[in-house]
């Protein structure tokens, strides 16, 4: 590994804030990874008659299989007390939270919010329609930050193509892409997202309907990076090893690829955590809206609609989006600051 970046991680490691704040994160991408195992309607084990069964990551299994006479899925919390009553050995092992994102579960009959309770296992209540919260959202931030991540990517991705070929090329190449990006920017993006999923047909996969809400974001997000990637890409070809480069015949493929794209990776890897920041902010400003994911899909901006149309009846609806939001966003704020500083070009650099 490079000494420079070795030394940046030093660096990284000595701002404990951003450190452990990156431990944190990973911690909960890969918490998250496994969330059925902890937060899922369905059992991790079922003992039955001397067999095992694994709901989990396995087809459903209907109440049949297990002596309780119906053809559709089995309730996995029915089935354990049903064990538990009859003494028969048999057992059920449930997750922690014991509730799907997407069920609804009421003690009266009827959907409202109700307040948390350990009793039933609903420990920060259920919303509106007695969905219980703390599924929800730890669904909905697995969500938000996977959709921030491939955001991320993509914006990346197109940034760093066209933003190095407009540095690297220059000329009427780059004053076309810089005219055509003025011309882009204009296009109000509020307007297109309302316009754009009026006209998508209700019958779409939700999978679908939520590619299509990453795809008019990317379109609409990826021209601030390539005008810093045009211009780190401006300043370092006019540097004297990339003229050494030319001299002895490199193509220019090789001296993107292997000169150029190295010594400007370091500057954009700080606007990482940051983009990963304003991809969160935003698809929770459009679920609030009502433009974001499709219903029923777990979400904290749709949290935070519900909560502040119940402010006075369920307060602990607002509650838990407001915090799970900013503890989200803190941590990834850390994290951008803590690489920010330590990928500080200026901080390794001796002048003479």
């Amino acid at each position: 590994m490079n000494p420079q970046t070795i030394k940046k991680l030093r660096r990284f490691r000595e701002i404990k804030r951003g450190y452990y704040s990156f431990l944190f994160l990973v911690g909960l991408i890969l918490i998250s990874a496994i969330g059925e195992l902890l937060v899922n309607n369905r059992a991790l084990m079922v003992s039955y008659e001397g067999s095992w069964y694994f709901p989990t990551y396995s087809d459903f299994h209907p109440g049949s299989d297990f002596g309780l006479g119906y053809g559709y899925e089995t309730d996995y919390r029915e089935l354990q007390k049903v064990f538990k009553a009859a003494g028969t050995g048999d057992f059920v092992i449930m997750p922690l939270v014991p509730f799907d994102a997407l069920e609804n579960n009421s003690s009266t009959g009827i959907y409202k919010p109700e307040a948390p309770s350990a009793e039933r296992e609903h420990y920060l209540g259920t919303d509106t329609t007695s969905r219980d919260i703390l599924a929800r959202l730890f669904y909905g931030t697995r969500i938000a930050l996977l959709f921030s991540i491939a955001f991320m990517v993509w914006v990346y991705a197109i940034g760093i193509t066209i933003g190095c070929a407009m540095g690297y090329f220059g000329g009427v190449f780059d004053l076309i892409f810089q005219r055509l990006i003025e011309i882009w920017s204009n296009i109000p993006f509020l307007y297109t997202v309302i316009i754009v999923f009026s006209v998508i047909p209700a019958t779409f996969a939700n999978s679908t309907r939520i590619a299509i809400l990453l795809t008019v974001m990317v379109l609409f997000s990826w021209t601030g990076m390539t005008y810093y990637m045009r211009t780190e890409t401006y300043k370092e070809k006019s540097r004297d090893y990339i003229a050494a480069a030319r001299i002895i015949g490199a193509s220019h493929s090789r001296i993107i690829f292997k000169h150029v794209l190295p010594n400007v990776m370091s500057t954009l890897v700080t606007f990482m955590p940051f983009t990963i920041v304003s991809a969160i902010s935003a698809i929770t400003a459009l679920d609030f809206l009502g433009f974001g994911l499709p219903v029923p899909t777990p979400s904290l901006g749709e949290l935070l609609k519900q909560g502040t149309a119940n402010l006075r009846t369920a307060p602990w609806i607002v509650t838990s989006a407001f915090l799970t939001l900013v503890v989200l966003l803190t941590v990834v704020t850390f994290i951008g600051e803590a690489v920010r500083e330590s990928f500080d070009p200026k901080k390794f650099t001796v002048y003479k």
